[in-house]
C-alpha cells in the first residue's frame, strides 16, 4: 500500500492502529502539507503589503504577509465574483466553461460539457486523501454540494442591516454604509472566524484543505462603529479621479461597465458622501483583517502551525470612485487586481521569508499551484500556470500575463508593464502602468505602440465559448441581453 492510499484508508482507524502506525501518520501528515485558504470577498489592494491607500489599517494581513510571498500583480479570472470563484474552483476560464455572470454553485458542472468534466479543488484534494472543510462564502453563493467533507454554514445575505437603509436607497443592490452593528460578535465573518479557529484546534488523523470565505467588504459597507474610529474621516486620502476619464474609451468599455443602481462619483461628490464612503470600505477592510487574526492565532498556537501553507485572496478588485464608480465589474486595473499572499510551511521554507513578486499573475493559477505545493499530481484539466518557480525565485523568467475575461470576447490582458483590453467589437484600450497607473490615457491608437498590442495579443484566450444557460446577469442592458440569449437558445 502506498503512502498516498494509506492516507485515504485512515481516516476513523485511530483507535485500532499501533503505536508504530500512529508514528507513521504522523509522519504522512508531516510529509503532505496542509492547506489554509482565505477568500476574502471585494478586497482590492487597500492592505498594508500592497500599498494600495495610506490609510489602511491591517496589521494581520501585514504579519501574514512577512512570512510569505506577496503577489502585487494578481489579477481575477472575471471582475465578477461569480464567474470569478467558478474559474478559481473549476481551475477553467470563464471563456472555456461560458461562465461568465453568476451561477448557482451547484450548477457550475452543467455549464458546458468542460466544466462538466471539472474536479474542484477541494475535491481533488479530498480524492487525494485530505480531509476538506469550509465555511462562508467559497463559492458564489456558499459551496457546491458534495465539494467538502463538513460545511460551517453562512448566514444568507451580506447583512446585518439596519432596518432602514442608512445612505443609498436603491434596493437593487447591497451597496450602502454606516457604522452598524453593535459588536464583531453579530457579524458572520465573526462567527466564520471561529469555525475556523475551531477546526485548528482538532486533532485530524488525515491532512486537511480548510477553506474560509469572508464577506466584508463586500457591501453594505456595515460594521461596528470601532472600525470607521481607526479611519478619521478628515485624515483619509482620496482616490485618483479624473472627471474626464472615459472620453477616449470606445463605447463598449461604457456599455459593460456602466451599472446605473450603483452611486456614481460624482455623486459621491455633490453629495458629500466620497470621504465617508472610503472610510466605511477601510472600516470593513479593517474588520474582516481582525477576523483573520483570530484565524492565524489559531494556526500559531495549533499543532499544525509548521506544516501548513496559507493562502489569502480577493475574487477581484474594486473601484471606490476610480473610473466614476463604486463597483468592481470593468476591465480596467481596480477592477481586475487584487491580492495574492502565499506562505509556504514553516519546515518548508528556503531562503528570505517575506517576498514581493511582481510578475503578472492570475488566480486561474492557484489550483496547479497549490496542488504543486502539496506533491499532489498534477490535475491535467488545469488551465492556470503553476507559480510556484516564483514562490522560490521571484525573479525567475516568467512568460506569461494574467487574463481577465467579462463577458464573451471581452479580455483583458496585463503584463508586468502593459494592460491591452479587446473587446468583442474588436475595439482597444492600451495602458503603459510605468507612466500611467491611474489608465487615464489610452494608447491603443498611437502607432508607436503597434508591436506592444502585437505581443500583447498572444495572450488572449483562442477559445471563447457561448454564454452559458446556467449563467445568469442582469446589471446592466448589455449582459442583460446576453443572459436572455443564452436562455433563449437552451
Amino acid at each position: 500500500m502506498n503512502r498516498r492510499n494509506f492516507i485515504i484508508g485512515s481516516a476513523g482507524m485511530l483507535t485500532t492502529l499501533t503505536a508504530c502506525q500512529m508514528e507513521f501518520i504522523s509522519e504522512l501528515k508531516k510529509t503532505y502539507p496542509n492547506v489554509l485558504m482565505l477568500i476574502v470577498d471585494d478586497l482590492n489592494d487597500w492592505i498594508g503589503p500592497m500599498g494600495g491607500h495610506p490609510n489602511t489599517k491591517t496589521p494581520n494581513i501585514d504579519k501574514l504577509a512577512s512570512q510569505g510571498a506577496v503577489f502585487t500583480n494578481a489579477h481575477a479570472p472575471a471582475p465578477l465574483c461569480g464567474p470569478s470563484r467558478a474559474s478559481i474552483m473549476t481551475g477553467l476560464a470563464p471563456s472555456t466553461t461560458g461562465i461568465y455572470g453568476h451561477v448557482t454553485d451547484d450548477k457550475i458542472k452543467s455549464a458546458n460539457v468542460k466544466a462538466s468534466k471539472s474536479i474542484f479543488l477541494s475535491e481533488y484534494f479530498k480524492q487525494h486523501g485530505y480531509y476538506t472543510a469550509a465555511v462562508g462564502k467559497v463559492f458564489h453563493q456558499q459551496v457546491a454540494s458534495n465539494s467538502f467533507d463538513v460545511y460551517g454554514g453562512r448566514i444568507k445575505g451580506f447583512g446585518p442591516s439596519p432596518d432602514k437603509r442608512m445612505k443609498w436607497h436603491d434596493k437593487r443592490t447591497n451597496t450602502d454604509w454606516g457604522a452598524f452593528p453593535e459588536s464583531d460578535e453579530m457579524m458572520p465573518d465573526y462567527d466564520s472566524a471561529h469555525w475556523l479557529a475551531d477546526q485548528l484546534a482538532m486533532d485530524h488523523d488525515k491532512p486537511f484543505f480548510l477553506a474560509g470565505g469572508f464577506l466584508r467588504p463586500h457591501v453594505p459597507w456595515h460594521v461596528p462603529q470601532k472600525w470607521f474610529d481607526l479611519h478619521p474621516v478628515d485624515t483619509l486620502t482620496m482616490p485618483p479621479y479624473f472627471k474626464n476619464d472615459l472620453d477616449d474609451v470606445p463605447q463598449i468599455a461604457k456599455a459593460i461597465a456602466e451599472h446605473p443602481m450603483m452611486p456614481t462619483t460624482e455623486w459621491a461628490i455633490e453629495n458629500g458622501e466620497w470621504k465617508n464612503m472610503v472610510q466605511a470600505y477601510l472600516a470593513s477592510v479593517s474588520f474582516v483583517d481582525s477576523c483573520i487574526g483570530i484565524v492565524m492565532d489559531a494556526l500559531e498556537q495549533s499543532q499544525y502551525s509548521d506544516n501548513t501553507a496559507v493562502v489569502l485572496w480577493g475574487d477581484h478588485g474594486y473601484q471606490i470612485g476610480e473610473k466614476g464608480k463604486f463597483a468592481k465589474m470593468s476591465l480596467w486595473e481596480r477592477a481586475t487586481r487584487t491580492p495574492l499572499i502565499i506562505t509556504s510551511p514553516k519546515n518548508q521554507r528556503v531562503g528570505k521569508a517575506d517576498k514581493i513578486i511582481n510578475q503578472p499573475v492570475s488566480l486561474l493559477d492557484l489550483y496547479p499551484t497549490l496542488v504543486k505545493m502539496c506533491g499532489l499530481p498534477i490535475n491535467p484539466q488545469n488551465e492556470g500556470n503553476d507559480i510556484t518557480p516564483l514562490l522560490k525565485e521571484p525573479s525567475s523568467a516568467w512568460q506569461h500575463a494574467a487574463v481577465t475575461t467579462y463577458g464573451p470576447n471581452n479580455h483583458a490582458v496585463k503584463s508586468e508593464r502593459y494592460r491591452y483590453i479587446q473587446y468583442a467589437d474588436g475595439s482597444e484600450e492600451l495602458y503603459d502602468h510605468q507612466n500611467d497607473s491611474n489608465e487615464w490615457n489610452n494608447l491603443a491608437n498611437d502607432q508607436s505602440f503597434v508591436h506592444i498590442k502585437e505581443d500583447l495579443r498572444r495572450y488572449l484566450p483562442t477559445e471563447n465559448a457561448n454564454w452559458s444557460p446556467v449563467s445568469h446577469y442582469n446589471g446592466n442592458p448589455y449582459f442583460k441581453a446576453l443572459t436572455e440569449e443564452a436562455t433563449l437558445q437552451q
